[in-house]
């Protein structure tokens, strides 16, 4: 427990639950709706309003706050009005949102260049106030999926079906855009703005593995999303590696084991049938 007498840590750790608890709370809708490369999408556009609050001197967090919440929307809208396909405009936040992060990163002064720690993860620059606005973001994201899941989930298995009942699609589906950008935010500092669609995707995938409901795989993914997290930021501070890049190593070594797992039960299964 030698790390715990750092404050750094501690923040690192508080931060690394609250990503582990929103990632896989917003991926279960994703990996329904077959969006799971979204967070990255919305990522790179939060670079771009990370590099912007440098340039502007403001608070880079909440600056990429409201470009990852704008994309979010104007990403669904696009997508809504079929005005061009899901993919070229989720192609269109990938490199417009890097470009533009880097042009603008350019522009900030000297000494706040460097944007390593918002694309790979950083524990030692995450601050209390960075805490304060994850923790909020965080309440927001598990109420809106708690009191809405069934309808989320809904419009995520079936758009049609869920029309067809009465229920708001296009609003429900800005809903998830915007949760799936504060989720965005909230993991920028603890895994990296390119790795976090992994947390999203890599717990709820493994969760679907041995649950057999959506409660179930969406607690479960919460589980091990925690579970990660905080392992990778352990392991990141005494191997002296990313944090982003530890929790995801991690996150996927889980994965495989539980593959592997799984097959090896489904072989003894059918042996013992057979």
């Amino acid at each position: 427990m030698d790390f715990w007498q750092y404050e750094f840590m501690r923040r690192a750790l508080v931060a690394a639950v609250l990503v582990g608890l929103a990632a896989p709370a917003v991926g279960i809708f994703l990996v329904q709706r077959r969006l799971a490369l979204i967070g990255d999408g919305l990522g790179h556009v939060a670079l771009t309003g990370v590099a912007l609050g440098l340039v502007l001197d403001r608070a880079p967090v909440g600056v990429a706050l409201l470009t990852a919440t704008a994309g979010a929307v104007l990403l669904e809208l696009i997508r809504v009005r079929g005005q061009t396909s899901g993919d070229i405009a989720l192609a269109v936040l990938f490199y417009g949102g890097i470009a533009a992060g880097v042009v603008l990163v350019s522009r900030a002064p000297s000494g706040v260049r460097n944007l390593d720690a918002y694309l790979f993860g950083s524990i030692t620059t995450t601050s209390w106030s960075d805490v304060a606005v994850f923790a909020v973001l965080t309440a927001v994201v598990l109420l809106v999926t708690t009191v809405l899941g069934r309808a989320l989930f809904s419009v995520s298995n079936d758009e049609e079906f869920a029309h067809a009942t009465g229920l708001p699609v296009v609003p429900l589906n800005l809903l998830l855009a915007v949760l799936t950008a504060f989720t965005v935010v909230v993991a920028m500092r603890v895994i990296g703005v390119l790795l976090v669609s992994a947390l999203m995707v890599v717990p709820v995938a493994t969760a679907q593995l041995f649950s057999r409901s959506f409660r179930g795989t969406v607690l479960a993914g919460m589980a091990l999303g925690v579970a990660v997290a905080v392992a990778g930021v352990v392991v990141s501070f005494y191997a002296d590696t990313p944090s982003g890049g530890t929790i995801v190593v991690l996150a996927i070594a889980v994965f495989l084991f539980a593959l592997a797992a799984t097959g090896a039960r489904r072989a003894v299964t059918a042996r013992s049938g057979a």
